[in-house]
């Protein structure tokens, strides 16, 4: 395939703290109808655990829908709740559809998720060195502001002695 797995993100969203696909978008990379990849995945239910696949609920769907820019119910959009796939769910999907095109897609599918579990991996590396960059700035800080204190001392002058007066004294009345 020419196509790279950074251009499937977008169709990638989380839910319940999981990253998921859509049935639809799984039928449409396998090269089947949602209804006919939905067939084939009620057939073989017993396949998808509900780590693998589960489906969303109507406020999930609403909010996914609003993410995604899906037509409205009343217009030729979905009259079911969809089922969403996890990675393991994904691969699994490829199983059961048992064609040329579902292997291919299959491997696409998994570059897709690992290219965005490294990213997930790169970002929290650099928010752990943020971390510890911040740490060494607050150590740093503060041995500054205790030198600093123990500086002052020395650049604030020390008041001149009352300089005695030269010349004659004049009684006071």
């Amino acid at each position: 395939m020419s196509k790279q797995p950074a251009e499937v993100q977008p169709i990638i969203y989380e839910i319940r703290g999981q990253r998921f696909v859509q049935d639809s978008v799984l039928a449409k990379l396998y090269g089947v109808s949602t209804k006919r990849f939905n067939e084939a995945f009620k057939r073989s239910r017993n396949r998808f655990p509900e780590d693998f696949a589960f489906q969303i609920s109507r406020e999930e769907f609403d909010a996914l829908r609003s993410q995604i820019a899906t037509s409205n119910k009343g217009r030729g959009g979905r009259r079911y709740l969809p089922w969403v796939f996890t990675e393991h769910g994904a691969l699994m999907a490829a199983n059961i559809l048992r064609s040329d095109r579902a292997t291919e897609m299959s491997v696409y599918v998994v570059r897709a998720f690992v290219r965005l579990r490294e990213l997930s991996l790169t970002n929290a590396t650099i928010l752990k060195r943020l971390a510890e960059i911040d740490r060494t700035l607050l150590v740093h800080d503060k041995a500054l502001q205790e030198l600093y204190r123990k500086l002052l001392p020395l650049l604030t002058p020390e008041p001149l002695p009352e300089k005695r007066r030269i010349g004659f004294k004049l009684p006071e009345d």
